[in-house]
């Protein structure tokens, strides 16, 4: 589908406004001389790890353990992520190793 250079324009434009709002939005909401809710705070706690535990269930959910390679390169590179992350406690090691191990697993070992 082509699109004519109006409708590109509305395109950006409503792109722009969503993301100006998106970032904005929440200085409306909250400005810095309030105190913030106990609800958002609580968020703010507990949907980092909610959504990690959900990516975590998304990246395993088509691993089968009954047929090869039995989940062994995903096994292998989180059981590495964790390592990593217990040792050096820096995410982007972590999970930039545990990427690179993932992908030398299935693409050179488990092929």
């Amino acid at each position: 589908m082509i699109l004519t250079s109006q409708q590109s324009l509305v395109i950006i434009a409503v792109i722009a406004l969503g993301t100006v709002l998106t970032r904005g939005l929440p200085f409306l909401l909250f400005p810095a001389h309030k105190e913030t809710p106990g609800r958002i705070l609580y968020l703010g706690q507990v949907i980092p790890f909610a959504a990690i535990a959900m990516l975590i269930i998304y990246c395993l959910k088509n691993v089968s353990l009954l047929a090869a390679p039995y989940g062994l390169p995903e096994g292998i590179a989180i059981g590495f992520i964790i390592f990593i992350h217990l040792w050096k406690n820096n995410v982007l090691l972590s999970i930039g190793g545990g990427t690179v191990i993932y992908m030398a697993l299935v693409q050179f070992v488990f092929a």
